[in-house]
């Protein structure tokens, strides 16, 4: 076969995965969340793989004497993630029947995360160095199980899919050397995967927002949470274009952007 032929025919190829991989897995909620997405694996797997991360994350910090020390503030956290759970039913039908998990590792982290299918971990120093209120932290549990819900890890998973099989058809179609395979890896890593992984970010805010209203937290939360988190920051920080996080004045912004479509549906879990 021709170079010339081969090249089309794995560039067909290549499209019409691509192309079948396309898809949504929310609806757009007040916010508006409705893009396509480039899916290429299943959720199944995913949530599979991270059921097995999570459980793993368990038993090393239950071994150390680390998870869930403190009792109280597991089910405060719990307690607020038993108020959004139902409100993901806006977003996706499916997930209200997830099965949900909140657990808190002892440590100075400011961290927290939701992985696929729902299993949640705060870290203690996120809630005690920024001192928390509860709608602070149904902000920050709002975000993390946007992702969730977006299944922004599984199309995370199937770009780098098919970044690798593009780099891969360029070396073996066109000869180019491991090195120029690699700096073209490193490219798509600074400035595309960076892009989708800003728009992702957004995408959370937005979500989370909306949850932690219809949860009945009052979402100008948003706006208190990023200031703490503004002032803990110590050190230089990347340009927003380089990172993989919009900086936190533009995600206040956003926010307050949000608050006229948001706080209705907060009003309306108050009356």
């Amino acid at each position: 076969m021709s170079t010339f032929r081969f090249l089309t025919a794995v560039s067909v190829s290549l499209f019409l995965v691509i192309l079948t991989g396309c898809a949504t897995t929310t609806t757009g909620g007040a916010v508006g969340a409705d893009r396509s997405q480039l899916l290429l694996i299943s959720s199944e797997q995913l949530e599979q793989t991270a059921a097995q991360g999570y459980n793993q994350l368990k038993s090393e910090a239950a071994e150390q004497g680390e998870l869930n020390k403190d009792k109280k503030m597991l089910e405060r956290v719990r307690a607020i993630a038993r108020r959004i759970e139902p409100q993901t039913a806006v977003f996706r039908k499916d997930a209200p029947g997830w099965k949900w998990e909140v657990n808190i590792i002892d440590s100075n982290q400011l961290n927290a995360f939701c992985m696929p299918g729902g299993k949640i971990m705060f870290y203690s120093g996120l809630i005690n160095q920024l001192k928390l209120t509860d709608a602070e932290i149904a902000v920050v549990m709002g975000h993390e199980i946007a992702h969730a819900l977006r299944e922004h890890s599984r199309e995370q998973v199937s770009q780098a899919i098919a970044a690798q099989t593009a780099l891969g058809v360029g070396s073996a179609v066109f000869g180019l050397s491991q090195a120029a395979t690699d700096l073209a890896g490193i490219g798509y890593q600074a400035f595309i995967a960076t892009h989708f992984s800003r728009t992702d970010e957004a995408e959370a805010d937005r979500i989370g927002l909306e949850l932690t209203a219809r949860a009945g937290y009052n979402p100008r939360a948003g706006v208190t949470l990023w200031q703490k988190m503004m002032n803990a920051k110590s050190g230089g920080q990347l340009p927003e274009f380089l990172s993989s996080h919009p900086a936190d004045s533009t995600r206040v912004q956003q926010i307050e952007s949000l608050l006229p479509t948001v706080m209705p549906l907060y009003e309306a879990t108050r009356r």
